[in-house]
């Protein structure tokens, strides 16, 4: 079997999940992505698969409203992002993104100061990244509005803060790794 082959149940798997998640059917987007980690684990397959499977994940529990879950790992991921003492463009917009999210979840939970910290750092790291959701989240904050969850979903899809939305999801991987019957699904 050919490595794009086998790359397709991983894949197939994951895209599938976003379907389910389009779906609001979050439960089965998570077991659909966490197949998808498994397999791309081990097959050793690139670290964007893992990565991009896991922001699939985390944007899961957040819109299942688990945002304890969500935010262990943002703050797991903030502090591999601190350790690793890099400073690229590339690795300061990632690690400014991880900041913005765990800003939006901390607001989502209710913990109004540490969403601003979170804003403010990820303001402070971005550098010449776009990070308007802080941006506009952590203005009204300051300026003491409280924002409400409807709010926040509003401006997250505004600002194309989710990776799973409408128009991003491969279909056609979904029916031919279905089609040949190699889905545990």
């Amino acid at each position: 079997m050919s490595t794009e082959n086998v790359h397709l149940l991983h894949l197939g798997l994951a895209e599938q999940g976003k379907i389910h998640a389009l779906k609001n059917e979050h439960k089965e987007a998570l077991k659909h992505y966490r197949e998808a980690i498994k397999i791309a684990v081990s097959l050793k397959a690139p670290e964007v698969f893992f990565r991009h499977y896991t922001q699939c994940v985390v944007e899961s529990l957040e819109k299942l409203g688990n945002y304890d879950e969500a935010i262990q790992f943002y703050q797991a991921a903030h502090e591999h992002y601190t350790a690793q003492h890099v400073s690229s463009n590339l690795h300061n917009k990632d690690h400014a993104d991880i900041l913005q999210k765990l800003g939006c979840t901390l607001l989502k939970k209710g913990a109004t100061e540490e969403a601003k910290n979170a804003f403010n750092l990820a303001i402070k790291i971005a550098g010449e990244a776009d990070i308007s959701l802080s941006k506009e989240l952590l203005g009204w904050l300051q300026r003491g509005y409280s924002v409400n969850l409807t709010r926040i979903e509003q401006l997250q899809i505004k600002h194309h803060y989710f990776v799973v939305r409408q128009g991003q999801v491969n279909e056609k991987i979904c029916s031919i790794t279905v089609s040949r019957g190699r889905m545990p699904v």
